[in-house]
């Protein structure tokens, strides 16, 4: 079935789409100044806040899967709509529970938003980029930098002027809320997305329903969820371990300890608001080699730096090198012949977020054993080994 879009229609759609993204990175980055207060009231080490991180991926993990099926079978907007308000509801518990198993339990649900989200935003992205016929998904990923600079500084901003930390995410949480219902409207239904899967089908070799049944298992598939996989790793890092790491390992303020994030967020935020121009000027290649070489150097110098300042500084370079990569895969992933974008997307979405299952407890082991600044470490050296394996590939075919 073929359906014809208004112009006007595709336009309040992608704006409708970047405030999605901007919600999803604004309620995931809030947590990110949380993990401290959640470490002290619960009063865990490295390695126990590790396992207790896990959960937050193991929720995203169980959902991903069943979000691309939901999707396909709802349309990414109910998807979309339902997985924000669980993210925003399920929120404030993360500042108040005192029971490591309760603490469990909301992170684990937190993560089931969050996966379910991120599915449905980037499949909607996807058709949305399709009917633009030219590279939008970086600026879409660039508005959940934005919502990650504001998640990461805005709750620790709100708490420094005084108001109640409890007021102040259950403000972030209403407005969350807010904005997903007000754009409702405007983002594809169900029987708009498959019009417009149907029309660029023909572009790509038609999925047929056997292809489908093993589309995760397709070559192109699995090695896009690999080098996933490693830059999530890294991305998750930074929300979950920055802040203890700058507080315990650099002496800064435990309320200032979200800036780590905010300056990552801010570098790729800027990076991928200009990232589609990037990649259409130079290659994905070039984009993702030169990226993670980038990133690795920042990693180490965040690390090495006896300066707070020049911790920040590697963060931003981080940010910097790492922005426009996940979106190159997302897209390349919606265009794969034979497959899906519904099924491309959640096994990719899936594949990558496992970076966010396993991350925090192997980070948080190596933590223990030895100290964050080696646990970082590792990741740069994970950075290089995207930047060496995707250089070698080349142009995924």
């Amino acid at each position: 079935m073929n359906v014809t879009i208004p112009s006007d229609h595709i336009r309040e759609a992608r704006r409708a789409t970047q405030l999605i993204f901007l919600v999803c990175g604004l309620g995931m980055a809030s947590w990110a100044p949380m993990v401290p207060y959640a470490k002290d009231r619960l009063a865990l080490n490295d390695a126990n806040l590790g396992l207790l991180l896990l959960l937050l991926g193991a929720g995203a993990m169980l959902m991903m899967p069943t979000s691309g099926w939901l999707v396909s079978s709802l349309g990414s907007r109910l998807v979309m709509t339902a997985a924000v308000l669980v993210m925003a509801l399920s929120l404030p518990l993360l500042l108040i529970l005192t029971s490591p198993v309760a603490m469990a339990l909301a992170l684990f649900i937190f993560g089931a938003g969050v996966g379910s989200v991120d599915v449905a935003m980037n499949a909607h992205g996807v058709q949305v980029q399709n009917l633009y016929e030219r590279p939008i998904m970086s600026s879409l990923h660039g508005l959940f930098s934005v919502g990650g600079l504001f998640g990461s500084l805005g709750l620790g901003f709100l708490i420094k002027l005084g108001l109640n930390p409890i007021y102040a995410i259950v403000s972030i949480a209403a407005l969350m809320i807010i904005i997903t219902l007000t754009q409702y409207k405007y983002l594809f239904g169900a029987a708009a997305e498959r019009g417009i899967i149907a029309r660029f089908s023909t572009i790509a070799d038609k999925p047929t329903q056997g292809k489908q049944r093993f589309g995760w298992l397709h070559g192109s598939v699995l090695f896009l969820g690999i080098m996933c996989f490693a830059i999530f790793l890294a991305e998750g890092a930074i929300l979950d371990w920055s802040a203890i790491f700058l507080r315990d390992t650099k002496g800064i303020e435990p309320e200032l300890a979200g800036a780590g994030y905010a300056a990552f967020s801010v570098a790729m935020a800027t990076m991928r608001l200009v990232g589609d121009k990037l990649v259409a000027r130079l290659n994905s290649k070039t984009v993702v080699v030169g990226g993670c070489l980038l990133g690795a150097v920042g990693l180490l110098m965040a690390i090495m730096s006896p300066w707070i300042y020049g911790a920040l500084v590697g963060f931003v370079l981080l940010g910097l090198g790492v922005a426009n990569i996940v979106p190159i895969f997302f897209s390349a992933a919606g265009t794969i012949p034979g497959v899906a974008p519904t099924v491309s997307i959640s096994a990719l979405t899936t594949i990558g977020y496992t970076g966010l299952l396993a991350g925090p407890a192997i980070l948080g082991f190596v933590a223990q054993q030895f100290s964050l600044s080696t646990a970082l470490g590792f990741l740069s050296l994970v950075l290089l080994l995207v930047a060496l394996g995707y250089g070698l590939k080349g142009k995924v075919k």
